[in-house]
């Protein structure tokens, strides 16, 4: 072990991200079609004789294929779900294989707006499609059978992850086991559509935005991101939670009377915001966000989420947060209703936790109880 590597005996390690290049054409919901591309991935755990042991965790917003473990290279970079994922952790990799992936569009290493694209040999920039979390869906279909694996024991995922792992059930209902959505939606409500066009907003009307082809001119629209992020931050985290980490605390302890940063609170989302500037790029922001605002399965059923769901055969573990404003449990529960109208396997927890919709990441014990028993339950 890497002597600055972190001591955790319940870590996967030091982990090496792969990638797969795919020369078959990917035929895209808005009716783009990705000529070739690149996907990334990690795997922790080994994969079983009978290839049934596979778990794929789908990634929220600003995720990526770095669930869990570290990087020699960097050992404080630690994976987004580490505390939920390792030797026996809730997701046991001494008995699971577990894909992480980045998806298409995104900018940890999968193709996306910075990536050149082969027919100009300049980056995709503007010119790069929308995607929808279908073709994430489709994308990593394919790399489940790149890896030889027809069917998934799991596929889990919270927030943006979690209407992967529904949409999974739909577009491909005999290759998943199980489900984990936590902190879903079945569909985005208006005021969510309308927290991402304002940060969509502040991205694009950055001077340095250049109509998405920034990469030319050798700049970032840093505040647009800066401020897209902040605004995110505060829809992240419940009242009670900022109250409790911030509150109204001053940080020199007395009023400046200017507009420079005073309370802790703006201390953090601007820390926040200037960090997200220096990692993730703007054009992937504004396609996941839209990816975001277009999943909605019962869309092209009337609007019946159950008539959606019908094909579906998976089991169900669906998990929502009393505390989480953004994604509602209420939200859940039109997801279990019409999992029930269709007479599936579905467990629901509502778990009384004070972070918000951050909640899903976090190491709560009845959470982590939950899912640990789920996927003890699952078939050897």
């Amino acid at each position: 072990m890497n002597a600055a590597a972190p001591n955790i005996a319940d870590s996967v390690g030091a982990v090496t991200p792969v990638d797969v290049h795919f020369d078959a054409p990917l035929r895209l919901k808005s009716g783009a079609t990705m000529p070739q591309y690149d996907l990334r991935y990690e795997t922790y755990g080994t994969l079983n004789a009978q290839r049934s042991n596979a778990i794929l965790v789908c990634h929220a917003l600003n995720a990526s294929h770095h669930v869990a473990g570290w990087y020699a290279s960097d050992p404080r970079d630690i994976g987004w779900w580490d505390n939920l994922i390792g030797p026996g952790k809730p997701v046991d990799t001494n008995r699971f294989f577990v894909v992480g992936v980045n998806n298409l569009g995104g900018c940890h290493g999968s193709t996306g707006p910075a990536s050149v694209n082969p027919a100009t040999g300049r980056p995709w920039g503007a010119d790069f499609p929308v995607v929808t979390v279908d073709d994430w869906v489709e994308a990593q279909a394919r790399l489940a059978t790149h890896l030889g694996i027809e069917r998934f024991a799991a596929v889990i995922g919270g927030s943006l992850g979690a209407m992967q792992a529904l949409q999974w059930t739909m577009t491909y209902p005999d290759r998943v086991g199980l489900a984990l959505v936590s902190a879903g939606a079945p569909k985005l409500s208006a005021q969510n559509i309308a927290f991402n066009e304002v940060a969509r907003q502040a991205i694009t009307t950055d001077p340095d935005f250049h109509g998405g082809n920034y990469y030319e001119h050798g700049v970032v629209p840093r505040r647009g991101l800066r401020l897209a992020r902040m605004l995110g931050h505060i829809t992240y985290l419940s009242d009670d939670a900022m109250a409790e980490k911030f509150g109204r605390e001053l940080r020199g302890g007395e009023f400046k009377f200017g507009f420079d940063v005073e309370f802790e609170i703006e201390s953090y989302l601007r820390y926040q915001g200037d960090k997200f500037s220096t990692y993730f790029d703007a054009n992937t922001y504004l396609r996941i966000t839209k990816a975001l605002d277009y999943f909605d399965p019962a869309f092209e059923h009337g609007g019946n989420l159950s008539a959606a769901l019908k094909g579906a055969r998976s089991r169900y573990l669906v998990v929502s947060f009393t505390s989480d404003w953004r994604f509602s449990p209420a939200r859940s529960r039109e997801i279990v209703k019409a999992l029930l109208d269709n007479r599936l396997n579905v467990t629901y927890a509502e778990i009384d936790a004070p972070h918000g919709h951050d909640a899903f990441l976090m190491d709560d014990p009845r959470y982590h109880a939950l899912i640990r028993a789920t996927m003890e339950s699952l078939p050897q």
